[in-house]
């Protein structure tokens, strides 16, 4: 294809990605007001009622934000529910990319290629899931941390900037050690070198954490950190599966834990002649 035909089909692409992301969104826009809502609110609503300054105690779902402005509940029903689309037309507009790149690719980096999508996807959702169960007690705690004579109003451009971030940071810290896989199958990072680095891979890891987390206690970043060591050490693992085929294809696995200024060691014993006369 010609580069003007290669920009018609990417045009092509993004307009039927972006028209998943609208339909998406507006569902999700119909979606707000039948659960949607409530389950961004509801870590929220799990604190003690008496940290919540809008809550009247009439009904165990009365839980509110507050919102100070004329179109600040507008604007935040349109972030969630673009937020929401994203998310749930992701299938769609992931494949529209992976059309457009197919083309260009050869059939191992085909076969890599959705082995990543696949698992930076559970990665991620992984992180977010984790993310959203620790909302209860990071808010619990830091709102407590106020005293018991103090309720707190929060606006509802705050808590969703709040919970969006913490997402996000879970998401995209999970997908870290995702990164330490893919440099070991190009061949720009060894085996020997993450076993060898193992200590202050997780020393970072733990460091990594806690400057990730807006929450900054450290419950958040135990919990972010320890599945992050975790994953870390599956890395590692499979990074010591693939140098072992690697050397066995290459024809150097008995040399795999030698230094790269060491000599291989050659076997001097003399080989065994055949007899011509045998």
């Amino acid at each position: 294809m010609s580069l003007i035909a290669h920009l018609k089909e990417l045009r092509n692409r993004i307009g039927i990605a972006l028209l998943f992301v609208l339909i998406a969104t507006a569902i999700a826009f119909w979606w707000y007001d039948h659960g949607l809502g409530q389950f961004i609110r509801a870590p929220y609503c799990s604190i003690p009622a008496d940290n919540r300054a809008l809550d009247t105690g009439n009904s165990s779902d009365d839980c509110r934000l507050l919102v100070t402005d004329v179109f600040g509940g507008a604007l935040i029903r349109l972030k969630i529910a673009f937020i929401a689309g994203i998310v749930l037309s992701a299938p769609f507009w992931l494949w529209q990319i992976w059309a457009f790149l197919t083309p260009g690719l050869k059939t191992h980096e085909k076969r890599y290629g959705v082995g990543f999508v696949v698992a930076s996807s559970t990665l991620f959702a992984l992180g977010a899931v984790l993310a959203y169960i620790s909302l209860k007690a990071g808010l619990t705690l830091l709102l407590g941390l106020a005293g018991d004579n103090v309720a707190i109003a929060l606006t509802a451009q705050d808590y969703i900037g709040f919970v969006i971030s913490i997402l996000l940071a879970f998401g995209v810290s999970f997908e870290v050690p995702l990164i330490a896989v893919a440099l070991n199958l190009i061949g720009v990072l060894s085996y020997a070198v993450l076993a060898k680095s193992r200590r202050w891979i997780f020393f970072l890891t733990i460091v990594f954490a806690a400057f990730i987390t807006p929450t900054q206690d450290p419950f958040t970043m135990l919990l972010m950190a320890l599945p992050m060591c975790v994953l870390f050490e599956v890395a590692i693992q499979i990074a010591r599966v693939v140098d072992k085929r690697r050397a066995r294809r290459d024809g150097t696995a008995g040399f795999a834990d030698l230094d790269d200024d060491e000599a291989s060691p050659l076997d001097v014993r003399p080989s065994v002649l055949d007899d011509p006369d045998r």
